[in-house]
């Protein structure tokens, strides 16, 4: 096993049996400084000081879990305290790890290395306990090193008793704070520190460093498997190498060695293919499709959530393929062809408008009560969405006069070239269109045509200011939705094979087709009510009510 990637929490052991299990995490921790992976920055920066003499008496490690903020200090406590392997070394960037100091230091057995966790010793008095031990020199090793993990857990109490002693320790102490929270810890606590953010590890460093340790284990695994794991693990080394440890324990079960399908299911994630075929039917408008194959990732336990957020994922390396950004040598090979084609195909203001249509559909579904329903919900939004206008080109349209239905799908569709018809012996010119003769009459046709909801909505909520075929101008006052009147141009176009033009004035216009048909069912209501034989019956029964009367019309 190679010195760089070894990295035990003890010296190697005689083998005997029954000895426990060390879990991955723990037996390749780091124990060079040329074994942390994607921290160069920090360790050109500890290197370049330590040769100059130039040590500072704290240093604050900071960054998310598992990126060796512990290991680190550890790692610097040798580095101070190596005596090399003739016992007269001073502090050096590569600790010889054999010393007795270094030794010691790796087992947690030596005497001036104090580790604690400030999660457990918060209070003031485990300060007065450091404060008061600080005052005297180390007992067998050059500096006493106090090693606090969590520092942002200590008390307010904690903080400022150490205040002092942090400014102006002994020239025998080095602190050395670990926290993943620094937004927590007094800017009078950082101000006396030397501060090093350690940076979350790439995927792809990441996936080399899983390749490695499965090599030394012995066990085969897929490199899409290990960049799933990288990628699960977001940029923590920590929690790949447990990833990549119970991936092992499946694989033993199964017998063969870690693949991107047992990972896959083992995270419960989304398979790649099955999110790019979905993307495509909603791309597609395929509802039924799209809707089909959300129910089926479902069904092999993907969370909804987790299917939004690949979708994200989708749409995100689209976009940045279409800026022209560097391909991730992580990705399938099939992937990046398949972003490739779209980022041709797909204009930057649609890739945004479903970035933000899914990402507000992933907090809908992460908060919904019915994650699966929502889920449902939030790909039908997308579709339809995907079929409406482009707002710039609908706005551009606008300004040059051609109206909403210049610039809706469906009329663009609908614009298209028919076909010429064969020849024929006796050519006449066509007739014209007959143009429905009023705005009732309009609406009936487009119920017979098929377009059943949007002749309920205009004959509930279209009031007519002027209607002159082909252009009809309705009242602004009555809130109507833009889309509506596309819809009703191409669809009127489809009809009539007229390009109709549809505006909105600011001016009352007539009642509603619903309107004035609940008028006309009142009006004879009251008729009836007024007729002398009714008034009889109701004088006779005055608790009696009028439900039905011949004629009576359906103001449903």
């Amino acid at each position: 096993m190679s010195d760089s990637l070894l990295g035990l929490d003890e010296p190697a052991q005689p083998s005997r049996g029954g000895e426990a299990y060390r879990v991955l995490a723990r037996k390749y921790r780091p124990q060079t400084f040329q074994a942390l992976i994607g921290q160069e920055a920090m360790v050109r920066t500890l290197e370049n000081a330590i040769r100059r003499d130039r040590i500072a008496h704290a240093f604050l490690l900071t960054g998310v879990r598992g990126v060796g903020k512990t290991s680190t200090a550890r790692l610097i406590a040798k580095a101070l305290n190596c005596i090399g392997l003739d016992g007269t070394g001073g502090p050096t960037i590569d600790p010889c790890g054999v010393c007795e100091p270094c030794r010691a230091i790796a087992e947690g057995r030596h005497i001036d290395v104090i580790e604690m966790d400030a999660a457990s010793h918060t209070g003031i008095d485990d300060i007065r306990e450091i404060i008061e031990a600080s005052r005297y020199a180390a007992v067998s090793a050059r500096y006493k090193i106090y090693i606090i993990d969590e520092v942002h857990m200590l008390s307010k109490a904690a903080f400022n008793g150490l205040l002092k002693t942090l400014e102006e320790p002994p020239g025998h102490v080095k602190f050395l704070f670990a926290t993943t929270e620094v937004n927590k810890v007094p800017v009078t606590v950082l101000s006396r520190c030397q501060r090093f953010d350690l940076r979350r590890i790439p995927a792809e460093k990441l996936a080399e460093h899983f390749a490695a340790v499965s090599t030394q284990e012995g066990v085969s695994a897929e490199p899409e498997a290990l960049a799933l794991i990288a990628r699960a693990a977001e940029g923590s080394a920590r929690d790949g190498l447990s990833i990549l440890d119970q991936a092992i324990a499946h694989a033993d079960t199964e017998g063969s060695g870690v693949s991107a399908a047992a990972v896959r299911e083992m995270l419960g994630l989304s398979d790649r293919g099955a999110v790019r075929d979905l993307l495509a039917l909603l791309l597609a408008g395929d509802a039924p499709g799209a809707l089909a194959a959300l129910r089926r990732q479902y069904d092999y336990g993907v969370d909804p959530t987790g299917v939004l957020r690949a979708l994200l994922e989708a749409v995100h390396g689209i976009t940045l393929t279409k800026v022209g950004t560097a391909e991730d040598p992580a990705q399938p090979a099939e992937e990046r062809a398949a972003y490739r084609e779209w980022a041709e195909a797909l204009s930057f203001p649609l890739l945004h408008r479903l970035w933000q249509l899914l990402l507000k559909g992933h907090d809908e579904v992460a908060r919904a009560a019915l994650p699966i329903e929502a889920a449902e919900m939030t790909l039908l939004r997308v579709i339809h969405a995907r079929s409406l206008p482009d707002p710039g080109e609908l706005a551009r349209a606008i300004t040059k006069g051609e109206g909403p239905a210049a610039t809706s799908p469906q009329s663009a569709s609908a614009a298209a070239p028919a076909p010429a018809p064969a020849p024929v012996a006796v050519v006449e010119e066509p007739a014209a269109p007959a143009m429905p003769e009023t705005f009732a009459a309009l609406v009936e046709q487009m119920e017979v045509h098929g377009h059943h909801l949007l002749a309920v909505r205009l004959a509930h909520g279209a009031r007519i200011v002027s209607y002159q075929p082909p252009e009809i101008v309705l009242s602004g006052t009555r809130p109507i939705a833009a889309d509506t009147l596309s819809e009703t141009a191409a669809a009127l176009r489809t009809i009539t094979g007229v390009a109709w033009k549809l505006s909105l004035l600011d001016a009352p216009g007539e009642p509603t087709l619903k309107e004035a048909q609940d008028a006309v069912a009142e009006a004879e209501r009251q008729a009836v009510l007024a007729s002398p034989i009714v008034q009889a019956a109701m004088e006779a029964f005055p608790d009696a009510e009028l439900i039905d009367w011949p004629n009576k019309r359906n103001s449903a």
